[in-house]
């Protein structure tokens, strides 16, 4: 087995894999506080589990194999530039959550329970857990229990206003 240099120590890729399956199986509180050791911060509080998990990962194995090259990073940099604040905002004000159509194949995540939800948006509806749905609001009945706006459940629409 080739061996590679990780985090200051020699690695294998099955100490990698081991590494990576450890952090599948740590809880919220477990993933915050290896976030803290991996970035020397706390982690964002608005992250979820599965999102805490993917960029501890992608630490790590960058850590192992190499992040983006010098080159790629600038390209990326040199292209958010060259967007104008302005323009990005006058964008960003004329978005509309509420008109937005999903397209078939976009996929929604959605943390429920320490599990993630995940709903497939199909041309004719919304497929979850093997079944297909008319509504995202009968998806969030399944999931939770009780009656949902589905479109806010899984974060389409803004929180109700005071």
């Amino acid at each position: 087995m080739q061996k590679k240099h990780c985090n200051g120590r020699a690695s294998t890729k099955m100490s990698l894999e081991h590494e990576i399956a450890h952090l599948r199986g740590l809880d919220l509180q477990g993933l915050r506080s290896r976030w803290q050791s991996v970035f020397q911060r706390p982690a964002p509080a608005h992250l979820t589990r599965h999102l805490l998990f993917a960029v501890i990962a992608y630490r790590v194995q960058a850590d192992c194999f190499g992040d983006l090259a010098h080159e790629t990073r600038q390209v990326l940099d040199q292209t958010v530039a060259k967007e104008e604040r302005p323009a990005t905002s006058a964008r960003l004000a004329k978005f509309d959550q509420k008109r937005t159509k999903l397209s078939p194949g976009t996929v929604l995540v959605r943390e429920w329970d320490q599990r993630s939800q995940r709903v497939m948006v199909m041309a004719d509806g919304f497929a979850w857990n093997g079944q297909t749905y008319d509504s995202l609001s009968k998806i969030a009945f399944a999931i939770t229990g009780t009656k949902w706006n589905g479109p806010r459940f899984f974060g389409l629409r803004d929180k109700a206003r005071p």
